[in-house]
């Protein structure tokens, strides 16, 4: 978990998100800022953007469907 932290780049939430159930990220710099759309001070989660793009793969991929 990084510290909570001001986004450089601008946070970005989905457009598909109808109740604030959701996640926003931060897609700017070396890692990707990962934060619960309703706790907007709490803890952000970063990860590198290589393991980013290969969580987005593995969903574009169907990896993660349910059986």
């Amino acid at each position: 978990m990084a510290e909570n932290r001001d986004s450089p780049t601008g946070w970005k939430k989905s457009s598909r998100s109808a109740q604030g159930d959701c996640v926003e990220v931060d897609l700017g710099g070396d890692e990707v800022l990962i934060r619960d759309t309703k706790d907007r001070q709490g803890p952000v989660l970063a990860v590198s953007a290589d393991a980013w793009q290969a969580f987005l793969d593995g969903v574009r991929e169907g990896e993660f469907d349910r059986p």
